[in-house]
């Protein structure tokens, strides 16, 4: 099977710190792949690698067969990229955007409006089209953003946290862009700290961790790693939190987690369940909610790494931005 997408022994160095200590990555032709991890731990290093921003110092990589250092135009040519902020001319409108990159990639001024055209219809900006873009929304901006990447029609596409700081209609939209896009063959690099992101959109997931892939497989294969569900139960009484709590202790040996008016467990025995159901009956509790529902991937996360996707600071991105665009 040829691959979009083939990294072995991915190693970045800043200084004593490494960015990537021996990443292997795998994007089959038509898949997304979803990159999960904290800020600094190594996705967006890995992505400028593989966009060809940046060389490996030890490893090696391809896009579309070609080597990302010693075929780095080839790669160019089949790849397109969005960031975390959108790289659009403000002072510019829409169209004049579209179109200006459709001249630096050498296209004619008729194809460029021609394409330009087509991909503001495509991401609902038709109507906006004519307007400066310093008056779009957030939202409109990222449509435009991800459109501008798509102009050279790119075989393979890197979205790097493309929904950071979007409100969540303005991500779902986004979310059915991206699909539409893979419905197309597109195969898409997707790094996130939104795990229900990489939970609705990718096929397959690794995590990374202080530069390094702690887990890979599809999103029930990982959930399934931590080897349990997990049990929520909200008293009809908020005054009855503290003895839900005490029951689901004395059942299950662990002392839940209680946040939003409603105590959290793992369960390593579904069994369990039915006994705290009594426990509570006894006492006179009633539950307006109790379920028991597989793990998230922002639980499977924080039992692989010890702390939640978004806990760690920002290094990453300030040693990137030193280094300069190989020729």
């Amino acid at each position: 099977m040829q691959h979009a997408i083939r990294a072995e022994g991915l190693v970045k160095r800043y200084g004593e710190t490494r960015a990537l200590d021996g990443v292997d990555l795998v994007v089959p032709q038509g898949r997304l792949l979803g990159v999960l991890g904290p800020n600094g731990a190594g996705k967006t290093t890995a992505v400028r690698i593989l966009a060809t921003l940046l060389r490996p110092d030890e490893g090696r990589a391809t896009v579309g067969g070609f080597d990302v250092v010693r075929q780095a135009h080839q790669v160019r040519s089949l790849i397109g990229l969005t960031g975390q902020y959108a790289a659009v001319d403000e002072m510019l409108t829409g169209v004049e955007n579209l179109v200006m990159i459709g001249r630096l990639l050498g296209m004619s001024r008729s194809d460029s409006r021609r394409r330009a055209a087509e991909l503001l219809e495509r991401f609902a900006l038709s109507d906006a089209g004519g307007r400066a873009t310093k008056t779009y929304s957030g939202g409109m901006r990222r449509r435009l953003d991800l459109a501008a990447s798509l102009v050279g029609r790119p075989q393979v596409l890197f979205l790097d946290e493309p929904t950071t700081g979007l409100d969540p209609r303005s991500r779902t939209e986004l979310w059915s862009v991206v699909r539409g896009l893979m419905a197309d063959g597109v195969s898409v690099l997707l790094t996130t700290q939104y795990l229900e992101e990489a939970d609705q959109l990718a096929d397959d997931i690794v995590v990374f961790d202080h530069g390094r892939v702690i887990a890979s497989g599809t999103s029930d294969e990982l959930k399934a790693t931590t080897g349990a569900q997990v049990l929520e139960v909200r008293p009809l009484r908020p005054t009855d939190l503290d003895l839900v709590s005490q029951v689901v202790a004395d059942v299950i040996g662990e002392a839940p987690d209680l946040t939003g008016g409603r105590a959290t467990a793992s369960v390593h025995d579904p069994a369990v369940v039915p006994a705290i159901v009594r426990r509570l009956d006894d006492l006179g509790v009633v539950a307006t909610e109790l379920a028991l529902r597989k793990s998230s991937l922002d639980e499977v996360f924080l039992a692989l790494t010890g702390h939640r996707a978004e806990d760690e600071p920002v290094t990453e991105k300030a040693a990137t931005a030193k280094e300069e665009v190989p020729a």
